[in-house]
């Protein structure tokens, strides 16, 4: 049986789950939205959190490692990387075990794509000192 939620509740428990996956960085990405594009982002804390983050199943560090991959492959996403490079870290992967993701990419979407990934990783791990890795 679906459990059938309210808008309210559905952007609720989606909140809670980007809250506890992004920290204040999807938080941010949100409120940026809001005088521009504020349906945009109720459906990003709603479904994208709220429905599809909240299965259970995947763990969440998995879910990010999937995420790490798909934006990786998309190229041109660099500011959501560093948004789920982030996220990453906060749900328990190590920065080697990004930067492995980050390798493994290269086979499938190339060096230029898994390069810039790994640019925006550094950043990261660098504004959280988190360099040098060993």
């Amino acid at each position: 049986m679906t459990e059938a939620l309210t808008r309210d509740e559905r952007y609720d428990r989606g909140r809670e789950v980007l809250d506890a996956v992004d920290g204040t960085a999807g938080a941010n990405v949100i409120d940026a939205l809001q005088d521009v594009a504020p349906e945009l982002g109720h459906q990003v804390v709603a479904w994208g959190f709220g429905e599809i983050y909240a299965r259970p199943g995947l763990e969440p560090r998995d879910r990010q490692l999937v995420t790490l991959g798909m934006l990786t492959a998309l190229g041109g996403c660099e500011p959501q990387l560093e948004v789920h490079v982030n996220a990453a870290l906060n749900v328990g992967l190590t920065p080697e075990q990004i930067i492995e993701a980050l390798l493994h990419s290269a086979v499938y979407c190339g060096f230029p794509r898994a390069l810039n990934a790994t640019f925006v990783a550094k950043k990261v791990f660098g504004q959280r000192g988190l360099l040098p890795l060993s």
